[in-house]
């Protein structure tokens, strides 16, 4: 039998996720994109990518069962 609240749970999860991510990536691009960056814009920049690269590395994690034994 299908566990439909579990389901609900990680198709809302990956949805929210999916969006974080592209929204953060966008943000990230969007900052390194003007022609005058300030050295705030850039380093907001990269730590956006940063934190991106980060979640997509946790979602790796999270998806290989030979990384958590």
């Amino acid at each position: 039998m299908i566990d439909w609240s579990a389901f609900v749970v990680v198709a809302l999860v990956a949805l929210f996720s999916a969006a974080a991510l592209v929204s953060l990536y966008s943000f990230g691009l969007r900052l390194l994109a003007v022609d005058d960056r300030a050295r705030v814009r850039t380093i907001g920049g990269y730590a956006c990518f940063v934190v991106c690269a980060l979640g997509v590395l946790f979602g790796i994690y999270l998806i290989v069962p030979a990384l958590h034994s």
